[in-house]
């Protein structure tokens, strides 16, 4: 018993004095650190007193050479003086590792094995870039503008070696024009994610694991050789029991797992590159590693691409076909849906090629219009239209597949979208200036006279879609241009240029003579025609009308009232300071702080005083009474100085 008692003792004390420091600091420090800093203090308070009585004389060779009082005195301000010591400890902790950055004891125990694993896989990220180059960039040590094109295929050709997630947010960037410079976009552009077939036997046992049955009680048939293989999934044609035919999209086993641990590593690299490059601060690399992370989590779950899938087929109206999907047997990691015919645009040259030139042009509008048709009136559009996302027939039937990237616009945006293409269309540069900044956030500082300017310049160079790069780059270099004015792009509004812009490549490869930009301000203008007609002006003003009735009912009671308090002089002005609880709390923090400051430096200074004086009477032969007080003070002069540097480390 009395060994057990000798084990838990110390344990209890410090606890103890764990909870008294947290009290004192006013701020929740990490329990860990409290408690080691308990333990510190009982296993060093015994000696510091011991030897702070012999060099103050109140305690020689084993025997009292003062009253017990003073013995008590003593030995109380050096534990007090251990504690503070603690205290600063303590703080300038919470100065460089503030509670809550470190994972706590058993986290970390928890978690070694992944953070090992993480730990080879980011030293092999990091083995990559400097074997392509990259590692001077990184650092910040090398202005990103130098040699760029030497740089993008540096890029390029890393994140192609670092595998799937590192390919993908490769293509991501490379839709993003606005903010990354078009060398790069082009070379990031050719990445692929095609990859070696998986086992026939691996791919069975996955499909028969998400259907929770084997594949004949489901499907007649299913084809072991892939019609597509990426390093994500695979697909494989089928037919149900019925004979209809299927494909299905099957997730490769581990994908999930390797992703994943490759998105954190990405978020890492981001925080780290925004805080170590001008680069990485000015493009705001940790919102675009974390907007990447947030869409490639959905296009691993397939009951969101299933959900998306439903979206847009609710929306077409006939001229663009998509897939039917059979829920009962899709799960998370497998998608069945109904085989389209067709061919991928990116490989039907062959077969345009047979097609007269007004046919492939009729095809291209026709993809055009249903595109702007969804962008402008349904609000829920297919964000992902790169060229193996389209497919065509011998008699120009068109087809869309992949909808793990589906965009939404509400109604408002929309509009402003819509008026935007209508601008366009009337080279209105005033009402486009207008539309862009209802539809986008306006950033501080906007100059609109000299945007309104370089739209119309833009709306020129474009007119006949004789501008660098063909009709095409309009999009692309209007988007330049919101950026150029800073402008902050909501993720749903950037879809929708990226959308715009990946249309742009689809539609040339079907009709290079096609004019985007004037096949869009056509469509914009029949879109928009039917949404300005009379009939559809009048119904959207019968129903706003209908919403503000009951207010209209009330409004002439109200100014007869408003009237007879002005008449009377009755009207008056109520303020009311520090109404918010918010203020009030703010303030009473600022105040607590001014007066813990202000009695620590008084505490201090009349500590100082007592310390330097050398009167009053003497305790020991060695030791004056003021001394003792002036111990006392100075005491209290830190613990509330250390209070209020806590209070300011923790509101930063």
């Amino acid at each position: 018993m009395p060994d057990l008692l000798t084990l838990i003792a110390p344990i209890l004390n410090a606890l103890l004095v764990a909870l008294i420091a947290r009290k004192a600091l006013g701020v929740p420090v990490g329990w860990p650190r409290s408690i080691a800093m308990g333990l510190f203090m009982g296993a060093t308070v015994a000696w510091a007193a011991g030897y702070i009585s012999e060099l103050t004389g109140v305690y020689v060779d084993g025997q009292a050479k003062a009253p017990l009082g003073v013995l008590f005195v003593v030995a109380a301000l050096v534990t007090a003086w251990v504690f503070v010591i603690g205290l600063i400890v303590l703080v300038l902790l919470e100065l460089f590792v503030p509670t809550g950055t470190l994972p706590s004891p058993l986290t970390f125990l928890r978690g070694w094995k992944a953070r090992r694993s993480r730990a080879r896989r980011y030293t092999q990220v990091m083995r990559i870039a400097a074997k392509h180059g990259l590692s001077g960039y990184l650092g910040g040590r090398r202005r990103a503008h130098e040699g760029q094109a030497a740089i993008a295929r540096s890029l390029r050709d890393a994140l192609n070696e670092g595998g799937v997630t590192f390919v993908k947010l490769g293509q991501m960037l490379s839709t993003r024009r606005d903010l990354i410079p078009e060398v790069f976009a082009n070379q990031l552009a050719t990445l692929q994610t095609r990859a070696e077939p998986e086992p026939w036997p691996q791919i069975e046992r996955a499909i028969e694991e998400e259907l929770g049955a084997p594949l004949g009680q489901v499907f007649l048939t299913v084809d072991s050789s892939p019609l597509a293989s990426a390093s994500v999934a695979q697909v494989h044609a089928a037919r149900l029991l019925d004979g209809t035919p299927v494909v299905l999209k099957v997730q490769r086993p581990g994908a999930r797992k390797q992703v994943t641990s490759d998105v954190e590593i990405i978020l890492r690299l981001g925080r780290w590159l925004e805080r170590a490059t001008p680069w990485g601060g000015s493009l705001r690399v940790s919102r675009l590693a974390e907007g990447f992370a947030a869409s490639l989590d959905e296009e691993l779950d397939y009951t969101v691409e299933l959900d998306n899938l439903r979206g847009i087929a609710a929306t077409l109206d006939g001229g663009v076909r998509v897939p039917t999907a059979h829920g009962a047997h899709s799960t998370g990691r497998l998608l069945v849906m109904d085989r389209l015919e067709g061919t991928p645009i990116g490989d039907a040259g062959a077969l345009l090629a047979t097609l007269p030139a007004a046919t492939r042009k009729e095809i291209a509008e026709r993809l055009l219009s249903e595109i702007l048709r969804q962008l402008v009136r349904t609000g829920v559009f297919h964000a992902d239209l790169h060229p193996g996302n389209v497919l065509v027939t011998a008699d120009g039937s068109l087809g869309l597949l992949d909808f793990g990237s589906v965009g939404r616009l509400d109604q408002p945006t929309r509009n402003a979208l819509g008026m935007l293409l209508l601008a366009i269309d009337k080279n209105d540069a005033i009402g486009a200036t207008d539309s862009l900044i209802e539809m986008l956030d306006r950033p501080e500082g906007l100059a609109e006279r000299e945007l309104e300017r370089d739209i119309g310049q833009l709306m020129v160079r474009y007119r006949t879609g004789l501008g660098r790069g063909g009709s095409s780059g309009m999009f692309a270099a209007l988007f330049k241009l919101i950026h150029a004015y800073g402008f902050a792009v909501p993720p749903q509004i950037a879809g929708a240029f990226r959308a715009l812009a990946a249309l742009d490549g689809t539609l040339t490869l079907i009709s290079p003579d096609l004019d985007v930009v004037g096949a869009a301000r056509r469509q914009g203008r029949e879109m928009m025609r039917e949404v300005t007609e009379p009939e559809a002006v009048r119904a959207d003003l019968e129903s706003r009308l209908a919403g503000y009735l009951p207010i209209l009912q009330r409004l002439p009671r109200r100014i007869n009232k408003l009237a007879e308090d002005l008449e009377h002089g009755r009207i008056s002005i109520n303020i009311r300071p520090l109404s918010d609880e918010r203020d009030r709390r703010f303030l009473t923090g600022l105040v607590h702080q001014v007066v813990v400051a202000i009695l620590a430096a008084t505490a201090t200074l009349g500590a100082i005083v007592l310390l330097a004086s050398d009167i009053g009477p003497m305790v020991t032969p060695s030791l004056r009474l003021f001394a003792l007080i002036g111990f006392a003070l100075l005491l209290v002069g830190f613990v509330l100085a250390l209070r209020s540097l806590a209070l300011v480390f923790r509101r930063q």
